[in-house]
């Protein structure tokens, strides 16, 4: 998360950014480079650093114990949490998801569109709608007769007044857009988790690792949390979809605010365990790439020194 995204007013900060490190600690990471690594600081260094005549009461100090504490910098996550700290943050672009990724999640998103487009149009012969973009596009048709029928039956299937439903258009992209940038993080570190749990089988039969308790234990709980964890979000993703298709059964404005109000108490909990994994898997991978990479003894090593760190962070989905 770049920091001059907030009120800082330190101007060193103002080029750093917090991340989530190895292990799962929020730091403040002054410089990253190819040849010297990453530059970190723990936010009770800081003071230090930057010579804070009120030390501990430094206004950015005090903000940024704040941002350490929340459990992910994903963009949906930082929404509501920097919220509840008073800090706006709809016009602010990092916040927002890049155009590419918008493209990326053009798949993901059709589950959702689809019985949207379909209480517009129904079977309608030769509309040409694939993506949530050409639902908004509709209500720009330059065809304003066209345009105004098609308002007046999401009005009366929402129970709205017509001038009402194209913000509840924007909503309802917005907030499967959210559900969709989740499916696609976990879609996209599935294959890593795949990897890293058909490799541990090896350290368990390795004849120099099988009497050594302390590193079999921690396998059994790193492979047990990783699986719970992945089988925790797999369960929501399809409990959100379940909801999303009851929905669009009897659909109302009323219905869509409820279960908008349900995905977005999750944003934070979503994000926070899709952090974990993500740093833990992204670790694994860079170093053991393939299961033939990496000796049983190198693969226990690192997870002895790096991959329990934090166990003790890692909540469940609804924790």
């Amino acid at each position: 998360m770049p920091l001059d995204i907030l009120p800082i007013k330190t101007p060193g900060l103002k080029r750093a950014r917090m991340i989530k490190n190895a292990h799962l600690n929020s730091v403040v990471e002054l410089f990253r480079d190819a040849h010297t690594g990453s530059g970190q600081l723990h936010v009770q260094d800081l003071s230090n650093e930057f010579d804070w005549e009120d030390g501990n009461n430094h206004p950015d100090l005090v903000l940024l114990r704040r941002v350490a504490a929340m459990p992910s910098y994903d963009v949906y996550s930082l929404r509501v949490a920097l919220r509840e700290i008073g800090i706006k943050v709809n016009d602010v672009e990092t916040l927002k998801l890049s155009p590419e990724m918008n493209q990326e999640l053009t798949s993901y998103m059709t589950d959702f569109t689809r019985p949207l487009i379909l209480q517009i149009y129904g079977k309608e012969d030769g509309v040409e709608i694939e993506t949530f973009e050409d639902v908004v596009l509709l209500f720009r048709d330059p065809d304003m007769k066209r345009a105004l029928e098609k308002l007046k039956i999401m009005a009366d299937k929402l129970g709205l007044n017509p001038e009402d439903v194209p913000s509840f258009i924007e909503d309802y992209g917005d907030i499967f857009l959210s559900l969709s940038y989740y499916r696609w993080c976990l879609d996209s570190i599935n294959p890593i988790i795949a990897n890293f749990l058909e490799s541990l089988p090896d350290l368990r039969k390795s004849y120099v690792l099988k009497s050594d308790q302390i590193l079999q234990k921690n396998v059994n709980i790193l492979e047990a949390k990783v699986t719970e964890l992945n089988a925790q979000l797999v369960e929501r993703f399809d409990s959100f979809e379940r909801e999303t298709q009851n929905m669009w059964d009897d659909i109302s404005a009323v219905k869509f605010r409820e279960l908008q109000k349900v995905i977005t108490s999750y944003h934070r909990s979503l994000g926070g365990i899709l952090c974990v994994l993500s740093v833990r898997m992204d670790s694994w991978h860079s170093l053991f790439p393939k299961r033939e990479i990496g000796s049983p003894q190198k693969r226990g090593e690192f997870i002895m020194i790096e991959m329990r760190q934090g166990i003790h962070k890692i909540r469940g989905v609804d924790s």
